[in-house]
């Protein structure tokens, strides 16, 4: 049939076209798809064929037997297919991702192998992996490690995608929630396809490739046999199939057959069987040979039967009955079309089979598999083949777990956090029920274990030989039991920079929170991180719905595996405590692997307002964009949650630890709740010389003042202020945390730290206010809710954080922190703060690194030596525009540790308590006077609606090319782009991370869009001139910047677009 005439299938070639797949796999679907509106069944009947009674052994008839020929390694291609993603075991990424063995995944051992086969024969053996479009970017981002291997630009053969059709019209199915699921891969029959349409089966005869041995990525034993090729190529046949003998245990898989009208081999699938003839299928005695999936082809044969039939292999086509989307049981039925490789036996004229040992079919398709390959009946040989363990005499034991309790990894995993049981002298183990197991456990002979509760049961230490064993009325997990409870995805749960951010009736909403925790858990597992080990640490700023979240999380946790979790007393943490907490918090086999900040930062907090949940990793900084990404896309498909229901709440306002057992006194819990203060405060006195600020305090001509702004950040600056060096009480304001901040915008700037501003003589532009009937303060400092921004003021003078962070740079070196380790080494700065460090790095030769907003990118620098293996950038100090400051004392910018610095600042120009004080104007224009003035601004509107806010963006990506080389007045535009960041710690890049205007005279206008905002979009416009002439250093910040602002304005369009006739915020 012609499929480019016909009617019903000219929505598929539209479809498959403008996806730009190649004509020969159209043509391959075509053929599948008129085999399905004909009606073909592909079944093929008992009586077309018999059974094969002989085949050549590769033990008996071929090893030992043939001149082995090293020369042919040059002339095959190792392929695996990788195009799986394990679904029906619960995967959403390549199955071969999966580890397997001593901290190995498939690939990881497959690599190996391929690397140790080029080592052992000294031949550049080619390798190639057929990957699908599901499976293609994980699998290649975890290759990266393999040089030798990624560094062929052939290795990737992608696998074609067909859509999926919808049975009850039998055309291309429609599923917009997700156009993604409208494909599906079509088996892995379509290698043929592939590399016929790719070009890559002409690229390889052409590099002189004449065999190809092919297998499937998750069956460790198919490895390059030199004597199978040998034999292979000197049968001069131009298929090879290797089978095994059947067992009891291989009854329902395909069988190998003759063709009776040509005494043709062909392979019969289970879903090619008629039910009336499934006993003679399943007669292992009749049909003695199934297919391993591990074939040798001839590439140049295939290459002809191709063209012979029009560009593709005729497969008998599978019918896969599913749902569009597999998650949703109750979405479109579909077909999926798909193929068997293996099939091609009976479309190769003269192919063969050999019959193989089960030492190279060693293949995982449920979860009992995967327990006997992870068990120690199974070995690693020096050659990173897997091997069955001597011990088993040749016989591999079988496992047989409970389908429906086992059915996904995630189930196997919770069976095993102890560990995996002995089964090298077992003969077979079944498990019915849910039972946890541990390595511990020593299986002899034959071994049953029940569980007929509906809870699951840890079966206790102990050799268990030829025995059954009831576990079903013994104490449980009791307090420490999980529950899987159901759910939905909810389709807005994608992080930004600080974590979700959402109204906070949107936390309460059903299970928003428990998706999000338990989605990040998930992520924790496929990232490598092992949560049963360590801490995790839970702890927030205190705003409405905190206490609760704590309760939510701890349950989620426990029933995920984690066996501590530190608190911090009343639920309060600050994010720089909390990151001091995880890296300073010991001994070492309790420190934190990570943990949960609640808090949505400077965002107004309470019922009605802003709640927000973050990560932060290890090393005590924000999850890596990977993880974040890795989260998002778990939200989008979560089913169920664990959680430990009958776990009891947790009294947060004690101090202490408990511990909590199971029923059964097989697992323990340690919930530690701690001083939310002391390790922060502890790392502080560690940095600073408290004595210089005790003394600076003490001074009868200074005063100072704290405005807390009732966030978190109240407790700190009482345990240091207050408590460490004796200031009076009263240096602290609003320094009691309230859940909604007592009605204000935790927000340390020069709109919402009003108090603060007032008292220290600043107006709402930064300009001084006279006419105070007692001089203000001589210092003054405001901190967010959650306490890593902050705000510095001296008498009647705002520091931008711009020159906040210079000034800190230039005197870094009177810091013990900093000259006791010789010196700062190293400034970062996020690309919207002004280029005032970059003056100071300059005049002192220091590394400086221009970033994306977000401390993780900061975080990458610090860790450069530690985890990466790279250059030590430490100590360094880092800040961003945003009132935010730190060092590399913790993954956090830190509003404490900045107040102390300029502390520390002000104590070592005021050493002599006899001479004047020395005010941090007089620094601060001691500085310019140094290194000259960034006139600098921020213009913030708050609340555009999203569709607004991109309208300007876009607006202002458009205009790039006509923006090079405009003169505004006396501003001339160097460059108009959009600011990509090469990470040159680990190679990431981070695209779309602000609209820049750059003028000629080293002026800029940068526009962002914020994503950390609660409701509505904000777009930021930062304004930044430098001035080196002395006479221009004290202009007022509004007016030097006046015309940067109507250029800004003239560019964007941003009334026109927005309605906003002005900013909500002026920084």
């Amino acid at each position: 049939m012609d499929y480019y005439t016909d009617e019903s299938f000219a929505p598929f070639l539209e479809k498959m076209r403008s996806e730009g797949i190649s004509e020969a796999a159209i043509a391959a679907f075509a053929y599948s798809y008129f085999e399905l509106v004909k009606g073909s069944s592909g079944n093929i009947s008992e009586s077309a064929i018999s059974a094969v009674d002989s085949l050549p052994d590769l033990e008996i008839d071929i090893k030992g037997k043939l001149t082995i020929d090293p020369s042919l390694l040059s002339q095959v291609v190792v392929l695996k297919l990788n195009g799986g993603l394990g679904t029906s075991m619960g995967l959403d990424k390549a199955k071969s991702l999966l580890e397997v063995k001593n901290g190995n995944a498939f690939l990881d051992l497959t690599a190996k192998q391929v690397i140790s086969m080029r080592q052992k024969f000294k031949s550049p053996i080619k390798f190639m992996l057929m990957n699908s479009f599901n499976t293609s970017k994980d699998t290649l981002t975890f290759l990266s490690k393999y040089s030798s291997i990624i560094e062929d630009p052939s290795i990737e053969l992608l696998q074609n995608k067909v859509p999926k059709v919808d049975k009850s019209t039998l055309g291309p199915v429609q599923w917009s929630i997700n156009k993604h699921l409208e494909w599906c891969p079509p088996g892995h029959g379509d290698l043929y396809t592939a590399l016929y349409g790719s070009g890559k089966l002409d690229d390889l005869l052409n590099q002189g490739i004449k065999y190809m041995f092919v297998s499937n990525s998750d069956n460790l034993g198919a490895t390059l046999d030199l004597d199978l090729l040998s034999y292979f190529s000197l049968k001069d046949i131009p298929f090879l199939m290797e089978v095994c003998s059947r067992t009891e245990a291989d009854k329902k898989g395909g069988h190998l057959a003759l063709r009776n009208v040509d005494k043709q081999l062909v392979l019969r699938e289970s879903a090619q069987c008629a039910k009336a003839d499934e006993p003679f299928f399943q007669d292992i005695n009749k049909y003695k040979f199934f297919n391993t999936n591990n074939l040798w082809v001839r590439l140049d044969l295939l290459k002809n039967l191709m063209i012979s039939k029009g560009g593709f292999v005729p497969l008998p086509t599978i019918l896969n009955s599913k749902t569009v989307d597999p998650q949703q049981d109750t979405s479109t039925p579909v077909f999926q079309l798909e193929t068997a490789m293996g099939a091609a036996i009976e479309c190769f004229p003269g192919a063969g089979a050999v019959v193989v040992p089960r030492s190279r079919f060693a293949p995982v398709k449920k979860c009992s598999d995967l327990l006997l390959l992870k068990s120690d009946a199974y070995l690693v040989n020096s050659s990173y083949v897997l091997e069955l363990n001597p011990k088993c005499n040749g016989v591999a034991p079988i496992v047989d777990l409970d389908d429906k309790k086992f059915k996904l990894v995630q189930h196997l995993d919770v069976a095993t956090r102890g560990g995996y049981p002995s089964l090298v002298d077992c003969r077979k183990l079944t498990i019915k029920g849910e039972v946890w197991l541990s390595s511990r456990n020593i299986f002899i002979g034959d071994v049953v274990v029940i569980n007929n509760s509906s809870e699951p049961k840890f079966l206790p230490y102990g050799i268990y030989n030829n025995t059954t064993i009831d576990l079903s009325n013994s104490p449980g997990l009791g307090p420490l039991r999980p529950y899987n409870i159901s759910t939905t995805p909810f389709a807005d749960q994608k992080p930004g920079t600080s974590g979700l951010r959402k109204k906070t009736k949107l936390f309460e909403n059903g299970l928003y929170l428990h998706n999000f925790v338990q989605s990040t858990f998930n992520a924790l597992k496929d990232n490598g991180t092992d949560v049963t080990d360590g801490a995790l640490v839970i702890g927030g700023d205190g705003r409405y719905y905190n206490l609760v979240a704590i309760q939510v999380i701890t349950k989620i946790a426990i029933a995920n595996g984690v066996k501590r979790i530190i608190i911090g007393k009343d639920g309060l943490f600050s994010t720089p405590a909390v990151s001091a907490v995880i890296r300073e918090k010991g001994p070492v086999w309790q420190k934190a692997f990570g943990s949960f900040i609640l808090t949505a930062s400077h965002n107004p907090g309470g019922p009605n307002e802003d709640f927000g949940i973050k990560y932060n990793c290890e090393n005590g900084g924000p999850a890596p964009e990977k993880l974040t990404d890795d989260i998002y896309q778990l939200t989008t498909t979560i089913t169920s949650i664990k959680i430990a229901t009958d776990f009891p709440t947790i009294d947060v306002s004690k101090l202490g630890s408990v511990l909590y057992t199971s029923n059964d006194g097989t697992l323990n819990v340690s919930i530690d709740v701690i001083s939310s203060t002391e390790a922060h405060i502890t790392l502080l006195k560690s940095i600073f010389d408290f004595n210089s600020i005790k003394t600076l305090i003490s001074r009868p001509d200074f005063s100072f003042k704290y405005d807390c702004m009732h966030g978190v950040q109240g407790p700190y600056a009482k345990a240091f202020f207050v408590d460490e060096i004796g200031a009076p009480e009263d240096c602290l304001v609003n320094a009691i945390p309230k859940d909604d901040f007592n009605g204000g915008h935790a927000d340390p700037n020069l709109t919402y730290a009003r108090t603060i501003c007032d008292l220290l003589g600043v107006d709402q532009k930064g300009l001084p206010i006279h006419g105070h009937v007692n001089e203000p303060p001589v210092f003054g400092a405001a901190a967010d809710g959650d306490a890593d921004r902050n705000m510095i003021l001296g008498r009647r003078f705002f520091v931008t954080p711009s020159d906040s962070l210079a000034v800190i740079a230039a005197h870094a070196d009177i810091i013990p922190f900093f000259n006791q380790q010789g010196g700062l080494k190293s400034v970062a700065r996020s690309m919207p703060t002004s280029g005032a460090v970059d003056l100071v790095a300059k005049k002192l030769n220091l590394n400086l690194f221009e970033t994306p907003t977000g401390w993780k990118f900061f975080g990458n620098v610090m860790d450069s030596k530690t985890l990466f293996g790279s250059v030590n950038y430490n100590p360094m100090i880092c800040g961003e525009e945003s009132f935010g400051t730190g060092s590399n004392h913790i993954r956090e910018k830190d509003g404490l540790w900045a107040v102390l610095a300029w502390l520390s600042i002000l104590a070592h120009y005021n050493k002599d308590p006899n001479a004047p004080l020395v005010h941090v104007e007089d620094i601060v224009k001691a500085h310019w006077k140094e290194y000259g003035r960034n006139y600098y601004s921020r213009y913030d509107y708050e609340g555009v609606s999203s569709s607004n806010a991109n309208a300007v963006i876009d607006n202002l990506r458009k205009s790039f090319e006509s923006l090079n080389g405009k003169s505004f007045g006396t501003f001339q535009v160097k460059e108009a782009d959009e600011f990509t960041y090469y990470d040159p710690i680990d190679g990431s890049v981070s695209s779309r991370q602000g609209i820049r205007i750059l003028f000629t005279d080293g002026s800029r206008i940068i526009f962002r869009l914020s994503g950390t905002a609660g409701s509505g979009a904000t777009i930021r416009v930062y304004l930044e001139k430098y001035e080196n002439n002395p006479e221009l250093l004290n202009q007022i910040t509004s007016s030097a910047l006046e015309n940067l602002v109507q250029i800004a304005l003239e560019i964007s369009r941003i009334v026109e677009l927005t309605g906003f006739e002005s900013p909500t915020v002026i920084t």
